[in-house]
């Protein structure tokens, strides 16, 4: 299997819960924010993309960092983008920090401006836009667990995996 997920999302989605679900169904590794700062510390030379090109030569889960448009074209990347209604967002937000309302939900408004600005900023693109996707899932529709199930399916049929 030469599988690689891209997977950006809104703050407070749950998306590291599905690819983290994802990375033990298929015996893959999940690459975050803080995995690829962390190698970009080990070469003062690399960029963030080619960091992200090299992880992608194995099959892996890449959280965000524009890895959609990084790796665009590439016949064995499937591009996902995860959302959920807000006050969903923010009440996991209130849950996975124990913050109050406000303070999540602020939390969460400032998160989801960086990101669409970081996106925008390095592609040019708008942030969100379904044509970026091959697959938009909405957690507060489908939940959290069965996102996994219904990409393990589409993967399962479509004869990836």
């Amino acid at each position: 299997m030469k599988l690689v997920i891209t997977m950006s999302r809104r703050y407070g989605t749950g998306a590291s819960m599905i690819a983290e679900e994802l990375s033990k169904r298929l015996g893959i590794h999940v690459y975050d924010k803080a995995y690829i700062e962390h190698e970009l510390e080990g070469d003062s030379y690399a960029s963030e993309a080619e960091v992200i090109r090299r992880l992608a030569d194995q099959p892996c889960i890449i959280l965000g960092r524009c890895a959609s448009e990084i790796l665009k074209g590439r016949p064995d990347v499937f591009n996902i983008y995860v959302s959920a209604a807000k006050e969903d967002r923010i009440r996991r937000t209130m849950e996975k920090e124990n913050l109050p309302y406000e303070e999540a939900k602020t939390m969460l408004e400032k998160n989801d401006k960086e990101r669409a600005d970081y996106y925008n900023q390095h592609t040019g693109k708008l942030w969100g836009d379904v044509n970026n996707y091959h697959m938009i899932l909405d957690t507060s529709a489908l939940g959290i667990e069965n996102c996994a199930d219904i990409l393990m399916k589409y993967f399962e049929r479509m004869e990836i995996i």
